[in-house]
């Protein structure tokens, strides 16, 4: 469950991103899309009073609480594509195999290939 000020806005962003279909119920309230074969998920639920992480936080601040991860054969083609989509790079990218991104609504996400 990701927390978003628009939850139906964000669902849509990862659905196209992954390719994953919204789930039955979708609203401005609160979204899903449904992994393959329906096994998987990601719920998204709005929260009035959400406020955009920073990553990497800074000292003494909140720090990420989670991140998705998702593996790609292309890297520089899923950058693009998650850019089309709404995404931004981090200003901080540790790896070289490794693309950190955030969201519309500022959670971050990686994009990485498998060396």
């Amino acid at each position: 469950m990701l927390d978003a000020p628009e939850p139906l806005s964000l669902a849509r962003f990862y659905s196209e991103l992954l390719g994953w279909p919204l789930g039955p119920n979708a609203d401005e309230e609160g979204a899903s899309i449904l992994g393959p074969e329906g096994v998987t998920y990601i719920a998204f639920q709005r929260e009035s009073r959400y406020v955009r992480p920073v990553w990497p936080a800074p000292e003494g601040a909140q720090q990420m609480q989670l991140h998705l991860d998702f593996e790609v054969s292309d890297l520089a083609a899923a950058v693009e594509h998650a850019i089309e989509l709404g995404a931004t790079p981090a200003q901080f990218q540790p790896q070289d195999n490794v693309r950190v991104m955030l969201d519309p609504a500022g959670h971050p996400f990686c994009l990485y290939k498998d060396e």
